[in-house]
């Protein structure tokens, strides 16, 4: 495959999200480059001494059904980057790597691993409580439930499909539709989504994990109505 062929001896690392955010909601199934693909980079970069970085900034914490998405295709990063959801709405991120990587920030660049924020500690104790919501609340296992709820209401003739896992899904419209004005439309209903950087064709559902079946409900029937009002 000509994109594994590109990581050679010449490549230092490797980063890569396990799900693409704002391409779409795209897995690599769903690009073509099939359900085992992150495993084969792993193997690409561990075979030519390349690091694999994985960017689970929007993908992490629960929202796909698991802690982290890499893990549903069997991958272990050499690094990981995390943020956003990890601070349980406060500012926090997080650079994780081994102690002998973490080591060789301290002197190349000299104090590389530190940040004016790092590690505040309101932040980090917003962040380990709201983890701890998310496991022993059983969030995670709601993600998905509440995606099969999703998937199984939203069928329209407006609606192409929709991609994704857990509560990080894409939905696409019909070719020809113009996005922007659902969500214009949508908005008016009271209902407050986001289009992505690089998919003009398709909007983003990724709700708080803690929401419930009515509050699914609703905003199905908020979607459907903004799409009767402009097409039906």
């Amino acid at each position: 495959m000509e994109e594994l062929e590109r990581i050679d001896e010449t490549v230092a690392a490797v980063v890569i999200e396990p799900i693409q955010a704002e391409a779409g909601i795209l897995e690599p199934v769903e690009t073509g480059l099939g359900e085992n693909f992150l495993r084969r980079v792993q193997e690409q970069c561990r075979k030519v001494g390349a690091l694999l970085i994985v960017d689970e900034i929007q993908t992490g914490m629960g929202r796909t059904g698991s802690l982290l998405a890499c893990t549903r295709y069997g991958v272990t990063p050499d690094i990981l980057c995390l943020a956003k959801s990890f601070g349980g709405g406060m500012p926090l991120g997080a650079f994780i790597a081994p102690r002998e990587f973490m080591k060789k920030l301290t002197f190349d660049p000299p104090l590389g691993h530190i940040t004016t924020f790092g590690g505040h500690p309101v932040c980090c104790a917003a962040g380990l409580a709201a983890q701890r919501v998310v496991e022993e609340e059983g969030l995670m296992e709601h993600a998905l439930r509440m995606e099969q709820r999703y998937r199984s209401r939203l069928p329209h003739p407006c609606i192409q499909k929709v991609r994704g896992r857990g509560l990080f899904l894409a939905v696409v419209l019909r070719d020809g539709l113009d996005v922007s004005q659902f969500m214009a439309r949508a908005f008016r209903e009271g209902l407050v989504m986001d289009q992505f950087l690089f998919d003009r064709g398709a909007f983003r559902i990724a709700p708080p994990l803690t929401i419930t079946e009515a509050e699914v409900d609703r905003s199905v029937e908020m979607i459907h109505h903004a799409l009767d009002e402009l097409w039906g």
